[in-house]
């Protein structure tokens, strides 16, 4: 097919449904394959905008994650298992872009949107595509998905983590954080090593009496004090940047919060603690001597 065939079966189909069609519709309806498209015009978002059609959300437009979701698990109904990028990009209307920003990577897309489901609510009403996401996803994308971090594993790195510290001495070249005495650490935290210890020595001016910190996942067992008279416990695990819970591969429903030194992670389902901004507020709150208390959490 030439071009102008190309785009004259895309504006017929826009036609006949009153939208802008997918790419299924154009091939089926059309009788237009993606090779030819993609040979005339790179890519179907391509194709639309050289015939002013445009999907249905722009790209400059912020979907909110929900959304997504949503719009992800019926793919997921459609194909039986959790979507390829062309698959995905075939039958929804949005792009890969926004999951991939949100999650780092496609291979992380169908673990995310699971935790974000049983984060907030959303697991039981939309169980059934959900578990095609997990169980019939046999590519090895979908099984990299589902593995789940050994707790052996983690107390080993944690160990060497350990051992590094206590024997190597000041070297030349190693990286630092951000100058930030006077403090326990002359240096911002740079790994997870140095959120736990910078988190022992605010944990009281927090509110926080540590209660176990382990090796296994969750890190952290701790009472925080919510009232005059009241406290509860916390589930916590510690991580650099709250990101790298997902790429730990934890599970939401095993604790209750993220302590890390850097959010950014903004969809989130678990309540964070950024020490960067509380040590900030703390600070800020003493050199107004003022005492550190009701430091929020994001």
């Amino acid at each position: 097919m030439t071009k102008q065939e190309i785009m004259d079966a895309i504006t017929g189909c826009a036609q006949k449904l009153g939208r802008t069609p997918s790419i299924l519709e154009v091939m089926k309806m059309g009788q237009v394959s993606r090779r030819q498209m993609r040979a005339e015009f790179g890519s179907f978002t391509q194709a639309l905008r050289e015939c002013n059609l445009e999907r249905e959300i722009s790209s400059g437009q912020k979907v909110p994650l929900e959304q997504l979701f949503v719009d992800w698990a019926g793919v997921v109904r459609k194909v039986g298992k959790a979507p390829s990028m062309s698959e995905y990009e075939a039958m929804s209307k949005f792009s890969c872009k926004p999951l991939v920003r949100c999650f780092g990577s496609w291979r992380q897309v169908a673990y995310g949107l699971t935790q974000f489901a049983e984060g907030r609510g959303l697991a039981e009403p939309w169980k059934a595509e959900l578990e095609l996401a997990a169980v019939k996803g046999g590519d090895q994308d979908a099984q990299w998905m589902l593995r789940r971090e050994a707790p052996t594993a983690k107390a080993n790195m944690l160990a060497a983590l350990k051992e590094r510290a206590l024997t190597a001495g000041p070297t030349a070249g190693a990286t630092y954080g951000p100058p930030m005495w006077p403090g326990p650490l002359a240096y911002a935290p740079v790994n997870e090593l140095g959120v736990v210890f910078l988190f022992g020595w605010m944990a009281p001016q927090l509110g926080y009496v540590v209660h176990r910190i382990q090796p296994e996942f969750p890190d952290c067992e701790a009472m925080r004090l919510v009232g005059e008279d009241r406290c509860e416990l916390v589930k916590a695990e510690f991580e650099y940047e709250s990101r790298n819970f997902l790429k730990h591969m934890h599970d939401v429903k095993g604790c209750n919060m993220i302590i890390c030194w850097r959010h950014n992670w903004p969809e989130c389902p678990l309540e964070v603690l950024e020490l960067r901004k509380a040590l900030s507020l703390q600070q800020s709150a003493f050199s107004q001597n003022l005492l550190p208390q009701n430091l929020t959490t994001d």
